[in-house]
């Protein structure tokens, strides 16, 4: 594994929001890294958990954790989206150092849909 800095950014969406929302949140601050020209290593809602503390009235937070690489210019870009976002009640980035998290193929993406495609062709040309 390559010894390299990356990001950890951790925001917690208000309680309230319906699972798609959440969904289009993901999806959002995703395609906003990779707009601003960073790579997202992982993408994973951590789920429903209750709050150390009241943050905005609130008790409990959906937690969502984002591996990414880049520089501070796009976690500059992505912070500021959280900021504005009254969905968002709080989030934190950290630069990691050690080796990078292995990336995981996300629902929906072009790498999630060529896998099963791929296996299938290995099937065929076993059983030709």
């Amino acid at each position: 594994m390559t010894q390299q800095p990356y990001y950890e950014t951790m925001y917690i969406l208000r309680p309230d929001i319906p699972e798609e929302e959440v969904e289009s949140h993901l999806t959002k601050y995703r395609d906003i890294l990779v707009e601003a020209g960073a790579e997202v290593l992982d993408n994973q809602m951590r789920g429903k958990r209750r709050l150390a503390y009241t943050i905005a009235k609130h008790k409990e937070g959906i937690y969502v954790q984002l591996s990414h690489n880049g520089d501070g210019q796009q976690v500059a870009v992505l912070e500021k989206a959280m900021r504005l976002s009254e969905d968002v009640i709080r989030y934190l980035t950290v630069k990691q150092e050690g080796p990078l998290p292995a990336p995981r193929v996300m629902p929906g993406s072009e790498a999630a849909s060529a896998e099963p495609q791929a296996a299938e062709q290995e099937t065929a040309t076993a059983n030709a």
